[in-house]
């Protein structure tokens, strides 16, 4: 049975702006990253990657390497154990431990550009990185497949031999398709019999790199006691745990994982890629080992989010209503299986109340890197698609675009395509926010100046949210400030938001809850920071802790008082007598008579949330285009979100900024350009081009609260939601300022120029 809750309307702390509990040791540059660690004894480490795209190893001879003054180990995949194909959880995805160890050592064969082959641990870093020079490999190239047109063509080359692909139950051999699911909802064929408007369209989407400033890092001893420390920049410290322990064939306990703070990651942080090399240096050098990696190593080797391609039809009847939907869904998985395409299959189409529908996904290996999480990982793609479709549609009928959504809208009771029927959702509120914007209701010069172009383009947006699992620790200091202690990684002021929930329980101020993010040793098991969960779960735990903290709490009063627990009230930040007006003690005033009383006040709370409630955004943006050029400039955005309840609304607000803005770089610039051996040209901030301050206007933010009920202030969690929509709401744009729709990302100059002179030849 799930708790329900009513929020209050009003809040002593939640819903206000202190400043983050860490902000200070941000801005000064105290707060200690992954690459800042430095150990007595410590030396560094660097990895020898593959230049070939698809390649066998033939053998690898590591003895001259190994004879370089001031090399200490070297590791190749030889030195990983044997592994089976086990899966674990990591609560935004999975990891299959046979093909994660050969993602990080490469074994038989390299499976794309940037695929480590070897590593080396010298005294410093520019001995390891002259030694992995002196490794000879030989290799066999082979043909490469870097899209999912190319690795399903019936002459493509075959990645993984011993892949067993899944389509629809029936195992299949020899194959890139690593498995094919289905969701069918009513019947789709007798569907779109009814219909007097079918729109069907297939859209390509190209692979994208998250972009955050910090490089993947790790430091790790293994020590005299067979144990291992790891300090690194993670979105999670027990999954690195998990994964490096499940990857190097030791009992979890054996490990200990420090996080450090993180600048950035967005998904793109949750898998595990130096973690185990430096450990396996370490045990053969016998010292601490540090690896960083360059920005090449980043673009090149670690998990992008999938490109690939998403076919979308839908049927509306006269009357304005949708009564059909079919979607194809094709995702990049990369070397690897383990796209995002079923988080994919339930957002295609979750705005929407759809009475028949059918969604085929199809998770496709190629070579390229293995792809991770990506903030709201699937929807972008899947967004493009339907938005799309839904614009042309409203555009063929006449149909007001906000009108028609909202007489499709989700809502509570609908059923989403994939099966689950939604709880108290916010889509409408948030649509009706948008049709009363400022933004929706200026007016729109379609042809502002210099020959350029303007229009404006809104969409919709879906994240279904994570609960999992978090804990958290408290403790009361004499002053009456309280510790929390809490096994969240904090990437978007989370230490805040779970701080509030904590200090709002007690009758406390922001700051008199003082927020650590701890190591796994620290702090009960606490899933990753990602899938928008932190703020929702960690927050909740929060909330338990500190309801058991105040019910401790009592207890001492009632001791000093010499009353009967029951007779203690607390409200607040006050702890009083139901009986005697006399007798009443702030919070604070009670902390300071805790050694009179048995000493330490402790608690903890830990949740396991199966729900959270999801999360709904509508975007409108006014895009500005050259039509000689093809130049764009997004000259006014607007992003509208159904939050549930902010607990800090400038960190919301900035999520919502922050999620629009790399939605917006996704769907003008950003792109893994390969070459034609399958090798990325483009693996710099210079040549991948990510929006800047200077390529935006501000983003506006309308932040709607339609509470959850399922959480105890009304949270539904906000960062993923935000990079749902740019896509189709630019594309929209695009097509409403030249009218030419865009089918392809991204829609840079030169593809725009290309479908202009296509429309008018």
């Amino acid at each position: 049975m799930v708790a329900t809750f009513e929020p209050k309307q009003e809040y002593r702390v939640i819903g206000t702006r202190p400043i983050r509990h860490d902000g200070y040791d941000k801005v000064t540059g105290r707060a200690i990253y992954g690459a800042d660690v430095k150990m007595p004894g410590m030396v560094w480490a660097d990895a020898l990657r593959s230049p070939h795209a698809h390649a066998i190893i033939k053998s690898v001879d590591t003895s001259e390497a190994e004879s370089l003054p001031g090399v200490l180990a070297v590791a190749t995949a030889a030195d990983m154990p044997a592994l089976e194909g086990k899966e674990v959880d990591l609560g935004e995805g999975t990891v299959n431990f046979k093909w994660a160890s050969d993602n990080i050592l490469a074994s038989d064969k390299a499976l794309y550009a940037g695929h480590v082959i070897a590593a080396v641990a010298a005294i410093d870093r520019n001995t390891a990185q002259e030694a992995i020079k002196r490794i000879e490999v030989e290799y066999e190239p082979l043909p490469s497949a870097t899209n999912v047109a190319e690795a399903l063509a019936d002459d493509a080359p075959v990645l993984l031999l011993d892949l067993q692909g899944n389509d629809l139950g029936e195992k299949v051999s020899n194959t890139n398709m690593a498995a094919h699911n289905r969701h069918e909802l009513g019947n789709p064929e007798k569907g779109f019999e009814q219909c007097s408007l079918i729109v069907e369209r297939e859209f390509t989407m190209q692979m994208v790199h998250q972009g955050y400033i910090e490089p993947h890092n790790a430091t790790a001893f293994w020590d005299e006691e067979d144990r291992i420390r790891i300090w690194t920049s993670t979105q999670g410290a027990f999954p690195v745990r998990k994964q490096t322990a499940g990857l190097l064939d030791l009992d979890e306990s054996r490990l200990k994982v420090t996080p450090l703070e993180i600048g950035g990651g967005f998904g793109g942080k949750i898998p595990v890629y130096l973690e185990p090399i430096a450990a396996i240096l370490s045990r053969k050098s016998g010292r601490p080992v540090k690896m960083v990696m360059d920005r090449k190593n980043v673009f090149e080797a670690t998990g992008p989010a999938p490109g690939g391609k998403v076919r979308v039809k839908i049927g509306v009847d006269d009357n304005g209503k949708i009564i059909a939907a079919t979607s194809d869904i094709y995702f990049e998985a990369g070397a690897y299986p383990g796209s995002a395409v079923g988080a994919a299959e339930q957002c295609v189409f979750a705005c929407y109340d759809i009475p028949h529908t059918r969604i085929d996904s199809y998770d496709v290996v190629v070579n390229k890197p293995k792809s991770a999480a990506y903030r709201a990982p699937g929807s972008p793609q899947v967004a493009m698609a339907t938005e799309s479709v839904v614009d042309e549609i409203c555009e063929k009928k006449g149909w007001d675009k906000i009108d028609f959504r909202l007489k499709n809208a989700a809502k509570e009771g609908t059923r989403r395509a994939d099966g689950p029927i939604y709880p108290r959702i916010g889509l409408i509120e948030t649509l009706e926010a948008s049709q009363k914007s400022p933004h929706w209701n200026a007016p729109l010069d379609p042809d502002p100046d210099n020959g350029r172009k303007r229009g404006r383009g809104i969409a919709a947006g879906y994240w279904f949210n994570v609960g999992l699992k978090s804990a958290v620790n408290l403790s009361v200091n004499e002053d009456g400030v309280v510790s929390l202690v809490e096994g969240s990684t904090d990437i978007g002021g989370t230490r805040a938001s779970v701080a509030m929930q904590a200090a709002e329980v007690l009758g406390l101020e922001a700051h008199e809850v003082r927020p650590v993010v701890a190591d796994t040793e620290s702090i009960g098991y606490t899933d990753v920071t990602g899938g928008s969960r932190v703020c929702y779960a960690t927050g909740y735990a929060a909330f338990i802790a500190a309801n058991n903290l105040a019910d401790e709490m009592k207890k001492r009063a009632a001791m000093l008082w010499g009353i009967d627990v029951s007779d203690v009230h607390f409200q607040d930040g006050v702890f009083s007598s139901k009986t005697d007006p006399e007798l009443n003690l702030h919070f604070r005033e009670l902390a300071g008579k805790l050694g009179d009383t048995g000493g330490a006040v402790t608690s903890t709370g830990s949740v396991d949330l199966e729900d959270a409630g999801g999360g709904f955004g509508v975007h409108i943006a006014d895009v500005d285009v050259d039509p000689e050029t093809g130049k764009t400039d997004v000259t006014r955005y607007t992003v509208v979100q159904d939050a549930g309840k902010a607990i800090h609304p400038a960190y919301v607000e900035g999520q919502m900024q922050g999620g629009a803005v790399q939605g917006i770089g996704w769907a003008l610039n950003e792109e893994y350009y390969m070459e034609n051996d399958g090798v990325m040209a483009n693996s710099t901030f210079l040549d991948y081009r990510m929006p800047t301050s200077l390529d935006l206007p501000n983003i506006e933010t309308i932040i709607v609260e339609v509470p959850n009920p399922i959480h105890p202030f009304g949270v539904r969690g906000v960062g993923e939601v935000p990079i749902a929509p740019p896509l189709a709401t630019v594309a929209n744009a695009i097509h409403d300022a030249v009218g030419v729709r865009l089918l392809e990302t991204p829609m840079k100059a030169g593809n725009i120029v290309e479908a202009l002179e296509k429309e008018n030849s």
